[in-house]
């Protein structure tokens, strides 16, 4: 299992104006100094990265993107490339966000952007989950070992140091429903079994972040499950008072 600092990263979706998103990002970089041994990380909406990263500046909060495209540029209306988003400021990229899948993105082209991300130097993190009837179905395994054999295509070893991995259960994003600890833990170990079987040793390097409607009050029992090496926060991390409590369960 990786070493590397507990992750807690707050995807902001299509929230907040700048006045609002300047506000919030303050906010985090007061929680994340109260906490230095964790890493944070904030994806704010495309319209606010330049406010947020004046307020993150001289902190240790990561800014992210929430999507790129996979091209250097071109034709491509209402895009932006891994470029821009590194000219914006960002240091990582959510790639495959299960409501970018939702929107068409296959998994080759998850792969794709991934391996953008990855060549402009920021850090990718690869979101991966299965559907309700999935679960139901018993087929969470071969739903996350195909995304995961499609988005890690031209990774190789040597490109892990910038990558990690989200778990997204997408029966428990936005509906309220979180996957119980144990859920967690064993989606987990599925995800790191298949990294440790592609990389060999260096597959305990990405740390695996769940993300599923996750709250303070159940952030602490998600974070002390093994295997879960942080969060990716959606609603609960709109507000500074409760994205502050998900960084102090760390």
């Amino acid at each position: 299992m990786t070493s590397r600092p507990t992750w807690i990263a707050g995807n902001w979706k299509m929230n907040l104006l700048r006045a609002q998103a300047r506000e919030l990002a303050s906010a985090t970089v007061r929680a994340a100094r109260a906490h230095p041994h964790v890493m944070c990380g904030v994806f704010p909406a495309s319209t606010s990265l330049d406010v947020v990263r004046t307020q993150l500046a001289d902190s240790s909060v990561m800014l992210g993107g929430q999507a790129c495209h996979p091209a250097e540029s071109g034709a491509h209306t209402g895009e932006l490339s891994v470029a821009m988003l590194a000219d914006a400021g960002c240091g990582a990229v959510l790639c495959g966000h299960s409501e970018r899948r939702a929107a068409g993105i296959s998994d080759e082209g998850v792969g794709e952007r991934a391996r953008a991300v990855l060549n402009q130097g920021l850090r990718a993190l690869i979101c991966v989950g299965e559907q309700l009837a999935d679960r139901e179905g018993d087929r969470t395994d071969e739903v996350l070992i195909r995304q995961l054999s499609a988005a890690f295509t031209d990774i190789s070893a040597d490109d892990l140091e910038l990558v990690d991995v989200a778990y997204e259960p997408v029966w428990a994003i936005g509906t309220g429903r979180t996957a119980t600890p144990d859920i967690a833990g064993t989606t987990h170990a599925t995800v790191r079994s298949w990294l440790e079987s592609r990389f060999g040793p260096a597959g305990a390097e990405p740390r695996i972040l769940y993300g599923g409607s996750v709250k303070p009050g159940n952030a602490r029992d998600l974070l002390g499950t093994e295997g879960v090496n942080g969060v990716l926060v959606g609603g609960a991390a709109l507000d500074g008072e409760s994205f502050a409590a998900i960084i102090a369960s760390a």
